[in-house]
């Protein structure tokens, strides 16, 4: 579809792009999910925000099922919407995450605020604030008695920001159930959204040493946090243009005056290609250790790689002639930072990430978003509600 064709074949698409958002508004009903901190290995916490997701769908006529979590994680919530097609197959699936990676408690040190055209707040980028404005955009097609093309169907999962361990089979099973999959991440600095994304996968890393008195018998010990410190120098130093390589949790020993048994830590590795992924796994799997401290590696969770497809490029077309008709550039590429849409993509389903609010500092005490990305990230958002 092009710019030249919308009018004439996506009447309630124009119309859509015209429904009257106000920042104003739209911050003031952000601000509570904002201030209900979430973070992912907090299960009760997790599921008071899913409760208060579910009361703002709820009022708008979705049928809600909540799905309890498993593993540790919290619940979902699956909101279906009405239909005069009913809820057949082929939908479209809103994807979307509510857990953070702010601890409770980080409201002290970010609170919500306003500060000329930010407004700050944990999660409030990533990704809650897309999250919002996708469901505001489905509130106010409501309100003004807009169909939307398909039928709708909004999944909200607990799971994300540690790579959806729990989750991964729900979101799959749903997406093949939908013709469609709109991802509201975080959009790009430029003001773009995401076609494809690369793959990632994560580890987890064990040094067993040997313990000794740290004072008395320094020299009998075989400390296992110092084998991971140069397990962690190696691992990092086999980054390279096509696959990166970090190490970001690390865990080890209980007394200050015992050379340490046991070291844990969490690496993940990423690549714009599935072959050079795949290398990445085969490098790390076969680490090993020069000392008489044990190392042992095992796979975490991987998201494949996603690459645009045909499907993925027509979505995207139909949401760059929308942001034309907003007067915007809608540029795309493929990133990092993987996503649900790595799943949903990598199943061949058209998929549209990215298209999320605008903002910064994600995973920081600075993260905030543009106020000035709200109004016309909601009014494409339900753009396309309206018309794929």
């Amino acid at each position: 579809m092009d710019a030249e064709t919308l009018p004439d074949q996506q009447p309630e698409a124009l119309r859509a792009l015209a429904l009257p958002f106000a920042p104003e508004a739209l911050l003031a009903g952000l601000r509570p999910w904002v201030e209900c901190e979430s973070p992912t290995f907090d299960a009760a916490a997790v599921n008071r925000m899913m409760s208060l997701a579910s009361r703002d769908l709820a009022i708008l006529g979705a049928r809600i099922e909540r799905i309890p979590g498993r593993m540790g994680f919290g619940d979902c919530i699956r909101a279906r919407f009405p239909h005069p097609d009913g809820e057949m197959e082929g939908g479209i699936l809103v994807l979307a995450h509510l857990d953070t990676v702010h601890p409770v408690g980080t409201l002290g040190a970010l609170p919500y605020r306003v500060e000329g055209d930010r407004a700050f707040g944990p999660g409030i980028c990533d990704m809650k604030g897309g999250t919002f404005i996708a469901l505001q955009a489905m509130a106010a097609m409501v309100q003004a008695g807009i169909a939307t093309r398909r039928p709708v169907t909004f999944l909200l999962t607990s799971d994300e920001e540690v790579g959806s361990p729990s989750t991964r089979d729900l979101i799959e099973a749903e997406a093949a159930r939908h013709e469609v999959v709109l991802v509201p991440e975080p959009g790009r600095p430029d003001g773009g959204v995401v076609t494809g994304r690369y793959a990632i996968a994560r580890f987890n890393l064990r040094t067993t040493g040997r313990p000794s008195h740290a004072g008395s018998a320094l020299s009998d010990g075989r400390s296992a946090v110092r084998e991971m410190c140069k397990q962690i120098l190696a691992i990092e130093a086999m980054t390279t243009d096509a696959c990166t390589f970090s190490v970001g949790v690390i865990h080890g020993g209980q007394w200050v005056n015992c050379v340490a048994t046991h070291c844990d830590a969490e690496a993940l590795s990423m690549a714009k290609r599935q072959d050079d992924l795949d290398r990445a796994v085969e490098q790390m799997l076969g680490l090993g250790t020069q000392s008489d401290v044990g190392l042992e590696v095992k796979r975490g969770v991987t998201r494949p790689v996603w690459e645009p497809d045909a499907g993925t490029m027509r979505l995207y077309g139909t949401a760059k002639s929308l942001a034309a008709r907003l007067g915007l550039g809608l540029p795309h590429a493929s990133a990092g930072g993987g996503s649900d849409g790595n799943f949903t993509g990598a199943m061949g389903i058209p998929t549209l990430d990215g298209l999320g609010v605008q903002g910064a500092g994600i995973h920081t005490l600075q993260e905030h978003l543009l106020i000035e990305s709200l109004v016309p990230r909601a009014r494409m958002f339900a753009g396309l509600l309206a018309s794929v």
